[in-house]
């Protein structure tokens, strides 16, 4: 088949390394794509929101699967286009692509069908949320409703911080529209945990759970990223607690949006924290996370594009399971200097050249390639990949791998990984 995968970071290169892969798939092209990328397929100058010139090139070219990465393009209903002239592809319709792209949305779903999350309040007026914060306990969290690119979520520690937190989103209008409404919500202690799962609306594939770093710094210091390492898979999450997370989360999610009248295809991504009364939903999202993917993908065994096509197909209940290799993958992401502020581009990336083997490698996130040089094209810059048969093996080879690696500015966490190394958390 030929395959269209819309998007331009790590996760779209870790989405084409796999699908390359299939005996299935005999050409890849990417919208736009990066300089990583070019290794996998062709790239397009189409912009992935631009869901006109997209279908017009799926309709022109015949491509049998189209594959979206990243969450504006859903939320803009490029779906609901290629569905309009009968083009397959995988991801949800505008509708169900709410679950994300509204924060209010969710709450509020979880909410009316009893799905486990933290309690929670919405304002639509800064001096609403202002006054309901004094009489807060800290900490709390602040999130605006719309997409932010994973930069909208705020722990907050104080009456003052929550204030001033409300204005910058509501009134500075820091975050434009996706900031009109808040969601303050109660703080939950645990540990932090990604699903994700590939459903058809009905029959639910889960893939192993990961564990994203979302801050920029060591020790969860600093600003929000949209995340500077995962691995997978995590021994918060054991067998025992998968499943109540498949019973009592995504079973009833996936029947919830039925009774909506709103039939899910796609990955649902649940962020979740593990706490003492059991998992907890902070989050959903209608894509394929990032760096998640990356430390995911690098494990399936099974044949990714047939996956994606019956779950297109509404077939997934034919597939038994999915099947992963043994062993551990971690992912450590290389960022320009100044991210997720302002930075840099177009610098020398050095090292890359026979970079490429069985245990380590390295997805492009933002890189561009002009004749034999890379380029840095992005804040996010390299998703470095180390694997192994444990978590402390597959970090030995990502941060090996790194120090092969260089650009001006560039840094990267240290400690991807540490919160499974603590006394009393194994780690296998």
């Amino acid at each position: 088949m030929k395959v269209l995968i819309v998007g331009s970071g790590g996760r779209e290169h870790a989405l084409a390394w796999k699908l390359k892969q299939s005996k299935k798939v005999r050409a890849i092209f990417c919208a736009p794509g990066n300089g990583g990328m070019s290794l996998a397929g062709r790239c397009l100058n189409i912009p992935a929101d631009n869901v006109r010139d997209l279908a017009d090139f799926a309709q022109r070219k015949k491509i049998e699967l189209t594959v979206v990465g990243p969450e504006q393009p859903l939320a803009m209903g490029i779906v609901d286009e290629f569905h309009r002239r009968k083009l397959k592809i995988f991801g949800p319709e505008k509708r169900a692509a709410q679950i994300e792209a509204s924060k209010v949305f969710a709450k509020q779903f979880m909410q009316k069908y009893h799905i486990p999350t933290a309690p929670f309040k919405v304002f639509e007026t800064s001096t609403e949320a202002v006054g309901f914060c004094k009489s807060l306990e800290y900490p709390a969290v602040i999130k605006a409703d719309g997409l932010t690119a994973g930069k909208g979520v705020f722990v907050v520690g104080s009456f003052e911080e929550a204030a001033r937190t409300v204005e910058a989103i509501m009134v500075d209008q820091r975050f434009g529209k996706a900031g009109a409404r808040v969601v303050v919500e109660s703080f939950l202690n645990g540990q932090e945990v990604s699903v994700m799962a590939i459903t058809d609306g009905k029959t639910i594939l889960p893939l192993l759970p990961s564990q994203d770093h979302k801050q920029a710094y060591e020790g969860d210091k600093g600003p929000n990223t949209g995340g500077m390492g995962a691995y997978c898979p995590t021994s918060f999450l054991d067998s025992a607690l998968m499943q109540d997370v498949y019973d009592h989360i995504l079973s009833p999610t996936i029947t919830g949006l039925r009774n909506e009248n709103i039939t899910y295809q796609g990955v649902l991504y649940a962020g979740l924290m593990i706490t003492a009364s059991g998992p907890r939903v902070l989050e959903f999202n209608c894509r394929f996370g990032d760096p998640e993917t990356q430390a995911v993908l690098p494990l399936l065994k099974t044949d990714l594009a047939e996956v994606l096509a019956k779950a297109v197909d509404r077939k997934l209940g034919s597939l038994d399971r999915l099947e992963w290799r043994s062993g551990a993958a971690a992912c450590v992401v290389m960022a320009s200097k100044g991210y997720p502020g302002k930075y840099k581009t177009g610098l020398r990336i050095s090292g890359l050249q026979n970079y490429w083997n069985n245990s380590s490698f390295a997805f492009h996130s933002g890189t561009t390639k002009e004749g034999n040089k890379w380029l840095t094209a992005g804040g996010r810059v390299l998703s470095v990949i180390g694997l192994d048969k444990d978590l402390k093996g597959a970090l030995g080879r990502a941060y090996e791998q790194i120090k092969r690696i260089r650009f001006e500015g560039a840094f990267f966490r240290r400690d991807i990984g540490f919160r499974a190394f603590k006394k009393g958390n194994r780690q296998n």
